[in-house]
């Protein structure tokens, strides 16, 4: 079974051109590092739930929308193999500057998941 990193971000609407163009700088360094598959997403259909929602669990402000991505790898080991790479690969150093990126990365949201039913 594969591995799965999931992220969730807050990205203001006027950032998304920003965002693309550093996400798919990234892609192209996460697939060359080993990475199986790797998408950038932004909410169509997100709505702020009753209990809980992806708007919510971001922290969502006026003018943002909702970012979700994944990156599919062949195992955890690769994963953590690949993302040790994708660090240290120089094109990304500019990019990872918490001042400059076009997102609050205080409030992203991310993990690592073990696949529990593909079909």
């Amino acid at each position: 079974m594969n591995y799965v990193d999931g992220f969730v971000v807050p990205v203001p609407k006027k950032n998304l051109a920003a965002y693309r163009r550093i996400a798919r700088i990234a892609g192209k360094v996460w697939r060359e590092h080993g990475a199986l598959e790797f998408y950038e997403c932004v909410g169509d259909d997100v709505k702020i739930g009753i209990h809980t929602s992806f708007p919510q669990a971001v922290k969502l402000k006026k003018g943002e929308t909702v970012v979700f991505s994944w990156i599919v790898y062949k195992s955890r080991a690769a994963r953590d193999r690949i993302n040790a790479k994708v660090m240290s690969d120089p094109r990304l150093a500019g990019m990872i500057n918490s001042k400059t990126l076009p997102f609050d990365g205080k409030r992203l949201i991310f993990g690592g998941f073990k696949i529990m039913v593909e079909l």
